[in-house]
């Protein structure tokens, strides 16, 4: 008998917690399918598109794919004020997230809102981008607008912005919730040091313009912010005055102390180049015969004779700027600069281009891998930031070490100044006075089984960043992709507590940037 009542006492209590359960499952469920029917109900400007989104599931690096809920195309700033306000009102009892996406440049699925919604920064509507001439000029420009059209309308006024990526086909509001980085960066520093003015929207739906003087803590907390204190709009972008024409050099190296040597002295002079980059080049083949293609050797007879193949090289790529007139003069200054410099005498080759043809060259290089079906394919980059102090080291252990080919794509070696770098934003920067980037760039050929393939790359990486590690280089990485909060904590260090402080003043629910994977939003069932 008192197995009997201790059994009649059981069902009950199953039977509540399956009830309990049930109940829970369809207050979900009804709250999950309620998304979309909610969303067409707000008053918006543009529209909401909530089928055949799976190109809001795809970006650059071609490795991560989450379809969202939704896609909003906004027509006005406020269309995007609305929505996350919206989801903001709904309180921890919702799951939407937020990503705003722009020219799909993303590498590891920043810009995607698994069963969230992505906004279409390209869709913005495109307010006429306002030229400002003076003596500090400047334009006020959409996020949404691409660099490259900002370079040809600030064009028609002689001006253009300091600060440049290479690859000028990416969104304003993208570049600068990283940090925006080129050539040009020892000099001006970043996009995200270039800028005077922005307006955000924040993960509770406010609107607000900031600065240096207005609401400051959220303008340098959204600058290199990785989207995660709010969704930049608008921005007010310093330029200059813009040359019509370019001297372009490439040197080689074989040695690369001598080469981060020269680099080094370079940055540090007044007057120096315009543009300083170098490159890792190894086991390339007839390296000297493509360029010959674009550029001119200074000595033809000892170019030819110069063999590239199967040796580790590096090149160091300049740029003077100069209008017409100015031919001379920049010569002679070319002529002054370049006996400072160690490399390989019969590696000096010169081309003389147009500015806008620079600063779009990446784009003629996209157009020729596009034709080849060759564009689309997964890119597993990898981008760190290395102490001045440790690059030898870093260079011994990875270049020719680790890493025994470049031919799946470039790797970038060059040095920048940290003093024009502004620390109150939210990039995090390695200790020390002058810092490296290092770029590697490769694409991935689907289901090869070779050093090609995405997986054997992805292994590269891996074996690169555990080097960094076990040697202690103090290495940070730029674009960074984590996926553990215990890993976004070490990577932002003592800036830690100011990131955590930031997101609970601007976007407490994290809404916003969920592909950056570095809050979860919280989800209540009460």
């Amino acid at each position: 008998m008192k197995f009997q009542s201790k059994q009649n006492n059981v069902l009950p209590i199953r039977s509540f917690t399956i009830l309990l359960i049930c109940c829970l499952a369809i207050k979900l469920s009804l709250c999950f399918s309620s998304f979309p029917s909610s969303l067409k109900t707000l008053n918006v400007e543009g529209h909401f598109s909530f089928d055949n989104n799976e190109f809001a599931a795809r970006d650059f690096g071609n490795r991560f794919r989450f379809i969202p809920s939704a896609v909003l195309y906004p027509k006005s700033v406020s269309d995007i004020a609305t929505i996350i306000e919206h989801i903001w009102q709904k309180g921890p009892g919702s799951k939407l997230t937020v990503a705003a996406r722009g020219h799909g440049h993303s590498l590891q699925g920043q810009a995607q809102a698994p069963q969230g919604i992505v906004i279409n920064m390209e869709s913005l509507d495109r307010q006429e981008m306002k030229v400002h001439t003076g003596r500090f000029p400047y334009v006020d420009v959409s996020a949404g607008e691409l660099w490259i059209n900002i370079l040809h309308e600030c064009l028609k006024f002689g001006l253009a912005p300091k600060s440049w990526t290479d690859y000028l086909h990416l969104t304003v509001g993208g570049t600068l919730s990283n940090a925006g980085i080129s050539g040009q960066a020892f000099r001006h520093g970043p996009q995200i040091s270039n800028v005077h003015q922005l307006e955000v929207v924040t993960g509770k739906g406010e609107v607000r313009v900031c600065s240096e003087e207005q609401n400051a803590d959220l303008f340098h907390g959204v600058l290199g912010g990785l989207g995660q204190f709010g969704i930049i709009t608008r921005a007010r972008i310093a330029l200059e005055p813009a040359p019509k024409m370019v001297k372009w050099i490439r040197v080689l190296y074989s040695d690369f102390s001598t080469f981060a040597r020269d680099q080094e002295h370079l940055i540090s002079l007044e007057n120096t180049f315009d543009y300083i980059e170098g490159l890792v080049m190894i086991n390339k083949t007839g390296l000297i015969n493509n360029w010959r293609s674009s550029f001119n050797p200074q000595d033809p007879v000892q170019a030819s004779q110069f063999k590239s193949d199967g040796r580790t090289l590096f090149c160091l790529e300049l740029t003077k700027n100069f209008n017409p007139g100015e031919a001379d003069r920049i010569d002679q200054e070319i002529e002054s600069l370049l006996p400072q410099l160690s490399y390989i005498p019969s590696t000096l080759f010169m081309s003389e281009t147009s500015y806008v043809e620079f600063l779009d060259r990446v784009h003629a290089a996209e157009l020729k891998l596009r034709s080849k079906g060759l564009w689309d394919l997964p890119h597993p980059w990898l981008n760190l930031l290395v102490p001045k102090s440790k690059i030898n080291g870093f260079a011994e252990g990875v270049l020719g070490n680790i890493l025994t080919d470049t031919n799946n794509g470039p790797v970038l070696v060059y040095p920048v100044n940290k003093s024009r770098w502004d620390n109150r934003t939210s990039v995090v920067l390695p200790e020390e006075d002058i810092f490296y980037l290092v770029a590697f760039l490769p694409q991935a050929t689907p289901l090869s089984k070779e050093n090609d393939g995405l997986e054997s790359l992805l292994s590269l990486n891996k074996r690169i960043l555990d080097y960094c590690e076990e040697a202690h280089l103090g290495v940070k990485q730029y674009l960074p992709h984590y996926t553990t909060q215990e890993e976004w904590r070490a990577h932002f260090g003592q800036q830690w507590e100011v990131l955590v402080r930031r997101k609970l003043a601007y976007d407490p629910l994290a809404i916003l940037a969920p592909g950056q994977r570095i809050f979860q939003k919280a989800i209540s069932t009460s």
